[in-house]
């Protein structure tokens, strides 16, 4: 029998009527069409299907859709604004991160989860989140990399946001 699923995916919401045997990763692309989430190994060992589920990186296809019920889910889909890319996103590109890019995607939202938590990792850090991460393509280093860059990247965002910030508080135009 069908149960009732609310979700917000991507700032979205969703309320959908599954099977309480449906898998995330199987919401995500089979119901909701957002086919950047990647499903390869049918035993949550490679890591190419992890979103961010409430801040955390949850591989999709080790868990149950209803078990994510009323929780926030960002996919790869989410993180681009408009037409630029996310920074994270950016850098894998930038630092060539990737050959085929079918584990990507894994990587980027692990990377993501990581960088809102610590936005300073080491390389240590680093390997522990994508520890389990598989890329039978490219070497880690590059990954690594990617994911060093993208912390530079954000940390700068974040600092020129402060910056317009307090110039828009110092003009008294932003406040009303």
């Amino acid at each position: 029998m069908k149960q009732q699923l609310n979700i917000v995916v991507n700032g979205e919401p969703h309320e959908l009527f599954i099977e309480p045997k449906t898998l995330l990763v199987q919401v995500l692309r089979e119901h909701l069409g957002l086919t950047g989430t990647h499903q390869a190994c049918d035993s949550s060992s490679c890591a190419a299907c992890t979103v961010v589920v409430d801040g955390m990186a949850v591989k999709s296809c080790s868990i149950l859709a209803l078990q994510v019920n009323g929780r926030e889910i960002t996919t790869v889909e989410g993180l681009a604004q408009e037409k630029s890319l996310h920074p994270i996103q950016q850098a894998f590109i930038d630092n060539w991160a990737f050959q085929c890019g079918f584990c990507t995607s894994g990587q980027i939202m692990a990377t993501k989860a990581l960088l809102d938590e610590n936005p300073d990792p080491t390389r240590e850090e680093i390997q522990a989140q994508l520890d389990g991460h598989l890329c039978r393509c490219t070497g880690y280093n590059m990954i690594n990399e990617a994911v060093r860059d993208a912390a530079k990247r954000l940390k700068a965002r974040k600092d020129l946001e402060s910056q317009k910030w307090l110039q828009t508080a110092k003009s008294g135009k932003g406040a009303k």
